[in-house]
């Protein structure tokens, strides 16, 4: 079964690996960050945040001083589908922003139906709530 954790991964939980929703691309273990699959690639962050002022007249231009931050794009290596964009300090390691229980999605999900296309609000309803059992 496939469940949908953000635009671009998906987590197949028989196999237990992150996917790419774009291509299907096996990105590596779910028990794993999903960015251990991905390619990474380093953009300047005045090429992103065009300044707004002269460099050659102001200090502060309103482009982001890349003596601050580093900006990191994570795309699928197959199919080059955006993931995610990260703004860190400089030598930061990437930054853990999924960390998904995955037992316990095995459990939630074994009664479930499989989507064929994400669901938000009031077109997905949860299975209903039973007082007194554990909830995961």
């Amino acid at each position: 079964m496939k469940v949908f954790v953000t635009e671009a991964l998906v987590i197949d939980l028989q196999r237990e690996v992150w996917l790419c929703r774009g291509c299907d691309h096996e990105l590596g273990s779910a028990r794993r960050p999903y960015k251990h699959g991905m390619l990474v690639r380093a953009r300047a962050p005045a090429e992103v945040h065009a300044p707004i002022l002269d460099a050659a007249k102001y200090s502060f231009t309103f482009a982001p001083d890349p003596a601050w931050v580093q900006l990191l794009e994570y795309c699928c290596p197959a199919c080059g589908r955006l993931a995610e964009v990260e703004y860190l300090p400089p030598g930061h390691p990437p930054a853990e922003d999924i960390a998904l229980d995955l037992d316990a999605l095995l459990r939630q999900w074994q009664s479930r139906p499989q989507l064929a296309e994400p669901c938000l609000g009031p077109e997905f309803v949860a299975p209903p709530h039973h007082h007194g059992k554990h909830h995961d």
